[in-house]
């Protein structure tokens, strides 16, 4: 199991040997966070935990019918999630329920997308059946060439404050400039907001009063991989902030995903506990796989500034990206998940395009566990390996999707861009498992985390 500290006033070093290598690993004492486990500690997903995974009755999500329809026809959207109360709770205003998605015009191809995305807004009064109102902000305004997910908070006073990913191009002046060749090397990423007024009536929704739009986190390189520090296979990460309010200390943060910094090299745990080890070498390569579910504490009320915190997770040597973490919490237990694709995984491992989640009880820092004993809690079928994509578990176990590439009765990929059916799931300690599915993109009312 994973103990690993950042150092702070000293080093203890561990070497172990794999594949002829010496892995150095740092160890220092720090006082307690939370009732188990020291305020730097990250858990590991290893390679041991990450080679169990495997679908299951359990765990197979349901086959989506390519007979499907559009929430906005001429757009594509993906990356969905709804405007939260600061408490975590469904905001419902005026009678309307909220969300916000990536969007992009369907004038662009499917891969294409991603490099011209805007985040665009939808509006509802009974959580089925949405109506797009197009992206509420000044793209002129807003920070980056394009913009990815993030995650929207309703205050107490009734403003709406949008957290989002800023998309650079690394030799961009002032990041509006773009070019494709070669993006995924050069897409730098930092995590932005701003705020609106908003306003819901008989014509629907709208948000005024468009705020300044702020650079509030980026990577540093010691605790999160920078775009200059890069040296991985695809893509470096530091995106999709989630804002959480801990409903047992009262506590802020900005959940995110990330990369390893220089300050977290592969270590002997990274592979598995030493029974496994003897047996378990690293293959070539697998190295480069650093992902990581990072974490800054929010220290002002209007959540502009913020202070890194060592990471929650990471994969090291298991997983290149884990996507779109968030945190649902049921009294003193919480339940860490976060989204990966069969592609990101590293040599030797593979898994479903699918929501993976971490057990930990007594805090957001915990000693977490893969659920079920590998960390899948949902995956797309064999059969249909990639129909669905960036599921966001709520607070009442509801599991929203985006429709991406079911193939039909004859194998025939089609391309969706649409809300998927939303999924209900159980939560019992460290065990999951699929319970019912919804209408595509419903959202029924849900509390706060408890």
């Amino acid at each position: 199991m994973k103990r690993r500290f950042l150092p702070k006033f000293g080093k203890l070093v561990l070497t172990a040997t794999i594949l002829a290598s010496s892995l150095v690993a740092s160890s220092v004492s720090a006082k307690e966070a939370s009732p188990t486990v020291p305020d730097d500690f990250t858990s590991i997903w290893s390679r041991q935990q990450a080679e169990k995974v495997a679908l299951t009755q359990q765990n197979t999500a349901p086959k989506i019918d390519t007979n499907f329809n559009l929430v906005a026809p001429d757009q594509w959207v993906w990356d969905t999630w709804p405007l939260e109360n600061r408490d975590g709770s469904l905001a419902i205003v005026n009678g309307y329920r909220i969300a916000f998605a990536l969007v992009a015009p369907r004038t662009y191809s499917w891969g294409d997308r991603h490099t011209h995305a805007r985040i665009g807004m939808f509006y509802s009064k009974n959580g089925k059946d949405w109506t797009y109102a197009g992206v509420p902000y000044n793209t002129d305004k807003a920070l980056g060439h394009h913009q990815w997910a993030g995650t929207a908070m309703l205050d107490e006073k009734g403003k709406v404050h949008l957290f989002y990913t800023a998309v650079t191009d690394m030799n961009a002046n002032g990041g509006k400039e773009w070019s494709d060749e070669n993006w995924l090397q050069r897409a730098e990423q930092r995590i932005a907001t701003t705020t609106f007024d908003i306003n819901a009536g008989k014509d629907g929704v709208n948000l005024t009063n468009e705020g300044e739009h702020k650079i509030i986190l980026q990577a540093d390189g010691k605790l999160y991989e920078t775009i200059q520090n890069f040296n991985g296979n695809s893509i470096t990460a530091f995106r999709d902030p989630f804002f959480f309010h801990d409903p047992n200390t009262g506590k802020e943060y900005l959940i995110f995903e990330g990369q390893a910094g220089t300050n977290y090299p592969l270590t002997p745990e990274n592979i598995g506990d030493e029974v496994y080890r003897r047996t378990h070498s690293l293959p070539a390569g697998a190295e480069k796989y650093t992902g990581m579910i990072g974490i800054a504490e929010v220290l002002d009320h209007d959540v502009t500034k913020l202070k890194l915190l060592p990471p929650l997770l990471d994969s090291i040597g298991a997983n290149q990206q884990l996507e779109r973490p968030h945190v649902v919490v049921k009294g003193d237990e919480y339940y860490l998940f976060t989204i990966s694709h069969t592609f990101t995984y590293a040599t030797g491992l593979t898994g479903p395009d699918g929501v993976y989640g971490f057990y930990g009880k007594g805090g957001i820092r915990a000693d977490y566990k893969p659920m079920n004993g590998s960390g899948l809690v949902i995956g797309n079928p064999a059969s249909n390996p990639y129909q669905a994509y960036s599921w966001l578990v709520l607070p009442n176990q509801q599991v929203i999707s985006f429709i991406n590439e079911p193939r039909d009765a004859n194998g025939q990929v089609k391309f969706g861009g649409t809300f998927a059916p939303t999924l209900k799931i159980s939560l019992n300690g460290d065990k999951s498992e699929i319970t019912g599915e919804g209408k595509p993109g419903e959202i029924k009312p849900f509390g706060a985390n408890r």
